[in-house]
């Protein structure tokens, strides 16, 4: 098994782990359940891509988000390490590469949407190509309490039972109810190391003020900070397009993002978010989860934030490298009016 420092190193490109990270990665190496909450922007995805480098066999990342796996897919081939993704956004030639690397043994990271869980042939696939180790992004999906709820993620306790091997499962919001539901639900049958990190971000600025034409102060906000990157979350999929109209208008270089669009524009509008200097996307809270651009300066919310958790995963973008990052939440009781007929609509019990 190669050392963690020099996998760091050679693969990833890293000198040293941040806080916290080494003891988590020699925990889930050497097949310890594990339970890690990290802040967002902590490096979670490098607690589990590296321990699968370390260890035989597949590992299997469950995700409930296509931008990330993308994502992390392109950063490990780039680091030359063999990895996959079977999801709704894959055309059929990436499919097929993917059960091709898996038919032949090469593959060492596969990412599967939570949904693929419920196909009795994933199952079966998963039973044959000696996968070693279950990774669950995101596991406050599990919990009930936890602010993105998914059914189907309950289906990992049957995969692990079905598969029997160690569950490395992340997240960077979960209190108490939500930990004890995961762990219940992760880990019924052994209970898991649990490493609870810090949520501080030292680095980002909060700043809130009421709804005042809040379009005119989303476009002075971003005016201050022109040629930065940066994300406006808003409530609504309308607002998305028209804010980043009035923002080209503004003589910035600016994009929407919802989950009404075809996959195809979504999968561009990734494509230009990571590569182009300087561009804001408008987007609802379907964009951004997971994705590791280092250099956004600012992320400013249009509308009231659902929840305390989506707040601070949303402010999470910003400021990855560690570097200053400024924020700005806009709020109006209209919010509060938008929020209360979600809650309603919502399928949750009460």
């Amino acid at each position: 098994m190669s050392e963690p420092a020099t996998l760091l190193r050679d693969v990833f490109g890293f000198d040293a782990f941040r806080p916290g990270q080494e003891e988590i990665v020699r925990a889930v190496a050497t097949g310890q359940d594990v339970l890690a909450i990290m802040p967002t922007g902590g490096g979670k995805s490098l607690c589990y891509q590296l321990p699968a480098l370390m260890r035989d066999g597949v590992t299997v990342v469950i995700s409930p988000l296509i931008a990330l796996m993308r994502d992390q897919v392109r950063a490990l081939r780039a680091a030359g390490v063999e990895a996959g993704a079977l999801n709704s956004g894959n055309t059929e030639e990436e499919t097929e590469e993917v059960w091709n690397a898996i038919g032949a043994g090469r593959l060492k990271l596969l990412y599967l949407a939570p949904e693929r869980l419920a196909s009795v042939g994933a199952r079966d696939m998963l039973q044959r190509v000696g996968v070693s180790l279950i990774a669950v992004d995101e596991a406050h999906c599990v919990s009930q309490w936890g602010h993105d709820f998914r059914p189907d993620y309950l289906r990992i306790g049957e995969l692990r039972a079905a598969l029997d091997v160690p569950v490395a499962a992340f997240t960077a919001t979960a209190d108490a109810e939500t930990r004890a539901e995961i762990v219940e639900r992760l880990f019924s049958t052994r209970p898991p190391q649990q490493f609870l990190r810090g949520f501080d971000r030292p680095n980002i600025h909060l700043a809130f003020a009421a709804k005042d034409s809040p379009r005119r102060q989303i476009l002075d906000f971003a005016a201050a900070r022109k040629g930065q990157s940066g994300i406006v979350y808003c409530g609504t999929r309308a607002k998305t397009e028209t804010l980043s109209k009035a923002l080209r208008e503004a003589g910035h270089p600016a994009i929407h993002y919802h989950g009404g669009m075809e996959a195809d524009d979504r999968r561009l509008a990734e494509q230009r978010f990571q590569q182009e200097d300087g561009l804001i996307v408008v987007a609802t809270v379907a964009f951004g989860m997971g994705v590791d651009k280092p250099d956004i300066r600012w992320v400013a919310h249009a509308d009231l934030p659902k929840s305390i958790e989506a707040y601070y995963q949303e402010i999470g973008r910003a400021g990855r490298d560690g570097a200053p990052a400024e924020t700005l939440t806009l709020f109006g009781a209209d919010d509060i009016r938008l929020r209360r007929s979600q809650i309603d609509e919502g399928l949750a019990p009460p």
